[in-house]
């Protein structure tokens, strides 16, 4: 079938519709391109179709640094102009919040504001993550494709920190080699960089069980000079996989990034945002937003290792930060502990059943995917919080949450504001300021 792209849906596809209506979602095109399609899979409601032919590409088409994109995962609209990306992300949040969230087109227009970004639209990762395959006996470590069982071999990726663009293909070499002498059993391996404090980590993570530790951090050391290299031990079965250990195996055992006001250490398994410089403007609204004086109180609902904790404690008399991963709550409370700080009580545990009171007067929450539970939107609810900082990375349980929020009755939200920590992607950040009703 002959399809035009009509626009760029929350996903790698681009979205069409046949002479009848029927909407398509088109792998390998672009908003404004006429394409040659085949059908993949064809529901009553929907069809999947790829892009087998491209007859008139669109003029929102740009030519990428990387010759993977369409193949490898990371960058899915990376043949996508930037200023084409922005607005497609802003459309895509608009369109959660009107059939979602059952916003009128009114109020997003009210609230939603201009979308937030930096200048980078490449090298602007602060990690990447390598998969391992063996073959014939031989180890191969590459980018994940969008096949997931692909395994991509490249020696560079224009996502990453471009001060430390020769790391890929020098540990991807140092670990190849070595896993052609022996069972290293890697199942992924991470690369951290950082282009202020010039910090690099490479993460090994394996089973647990035996390990060659002084060869390998010798023969890293001599291929990248990194700062720090760890092995993250795991246990259990791909579904269920958990932490049992974070292994020095050379250097200072975590990485360091500086961040606004702040410099942190962050430990190979916990969180931290892929875009340093993004994330600051998170930070920058979050604050905005909840104006925290000298004498409030504030709650850090799912913080990780502190990237709002540690500003809000510089402003506020006290701050309660929550979080459940074991790793980032002891990097959490490093943080703390570096920066000087004695106004915050780090609590490990489920934000919902550790939940620290209703005696607030900022309230910042960060949850993941998946979006808050209903019972944490009540526990808000319940605080005496003036102001509510609402940090999402999924626009579908985001525009969920605020109609539970509106539903309450308690907050309602006041500016709506898209954040660019993903470029080439079709993520998007998004801070909600939320107000007494």
């Amino acid at each position: 079938m002959r399809l035009t792209i009509e626009r760029m849906g929350y996903g790698a596809d681009g979205i069409a519709h046949t002479d009848e209506g029927k909407t398509v979602f088109v792998a390998g095109g672009v908003v404004g391109d006429v394409v040659d399609a085949e059908l993949t899979s064809d529901g009553p409601s929907f069809s999947r179709a790829r892009a087998t032919n491209i007859i008139e590409p669109s003029g929102m088409r740009v030519t990428p640094p990387c010759p993977f994109v369409g193949v490898c995962g990371g960058c899915p609209w990376g043949a996508l102009g930037r200023e084409t990306q922005l607005h497609a992300k802003e459309e895509n949040l608009r369109s959660a919040l009107q059939r979602i969230g059952h916003f009128t087109p009114e109020e997003i227009n009210d609230l939603v504001q201009p979308i937030r970004y930096t200048k980078d639209a490449w090298g602007y990762r602060n990690k990447v993550e390598l998969g391992v395959h063996s073959e014939n006996g031989r180890l191969r470590l590459g980018m994940h494709g969008i096949d997931p069982d692909q395994i991509i071999k490249v020696d560079r990726c224009p996502l990453f920190e471009s001060t430390a663009s020769k790391a890929i293909k020098a540990v991807t070499g140092a670990l190849s080699y070595l896993g052609n002498s022996r069972d290293l059993n890697l199942e992924r391996v991470g690369i951290r960089a950082s282009r202020r404090t010039k910090a690099l980590e490479v993460a090994l993570w394996t089973p647990t069980g035996g390990f060659p530790r002084a060869h390998v951090a010798r023969v890293l050391d001599d291929a990248v000079k990194p700062t720090s290299v760890v092995r993250v031990l795991t246990k259990g079965d791909r579904a269920a996989r958990r932490v049992e250990k974070n292994e020095l195996l050379a250097g200072q055992g975590s990485w360091t990034e500086r961040i606004g006001e702040e410099t942190m250490r962050i430990s190979a398994p916990s969180f931290f945002q892929v875009n340093t410089a993004a994330a600051e403007l998170l930070i920058e609204l979050v604050v905005d937003a909840l104006k925290p004086g000298p004498d409030d109180v504030a709650l850090d609902l799912y913080c990780g290792a502190g990237t709002f904790t540690l500003p809000l404690a510089r402003r506020c008399s006290w701050v309660a930060a929550v979080e459940s991963y074991g790793p980032a709550v002891r990097d959490l409370r490093r943080n703390i502990e570096r920066a000087g700080l004695d106004n915050v009580d780090a609590i490990g545990g489920d934000a919902v059943r550790e939940f620290p009171g209703d005696d607030a007067d900022v309230l910042v929450v960060d949850p993941p995917r998946a979006g808050l539970a209903a019972e944490a939107i009540e526990l808000i609810a319940g605080t005496s919080a003036r102001d509510v900082a609402y940090v999402s990375c999924d626009p579908a349980t985001l525009a969920r949450d605020l109609a539970r929020f509106r539903e309450d009755g308690t907050f309602k939200a006041t500016a709506i504001t898209p954040v660019d920590l993903f470029p080439q992607t079709y993520h998007c950040e998004t801070v909600v300021h939320l107000t007494r009703a």
